[in-house]
């Protein structure tokens, strides 16, 4: 699944750890969502919308539609 994190984090000058910390996860699980490895449970996903004050939609999009 394509999302829009890294530009979303970039765009906050927050670090992987910036985000993990707000989220509760590792580092290592940001990095793998961000590098598009790992697709997030849809609780962390509403967690990250909620975060970046977006729909779910707003940052992540299928591979093909």
């Amino acid at each position: 699944m394509k999302n829009r994190l890294r530009v979303l984090r970039a765009e906050r000058q927050w670090s992987q750890t910036d985000l993990a910390n707000r989220l509760g996860v590792s580092r290592q699980t940001v990095h793998a969502i961000e590098a598009q490895k790992y697709d997030p449970s849809l609780p962390l996903a509403f967690k990250i919308g909620k975060i970046f004050s977006l729909p779910i939609e707003g940052i992540f999009s299928p591979e093909e539609l």
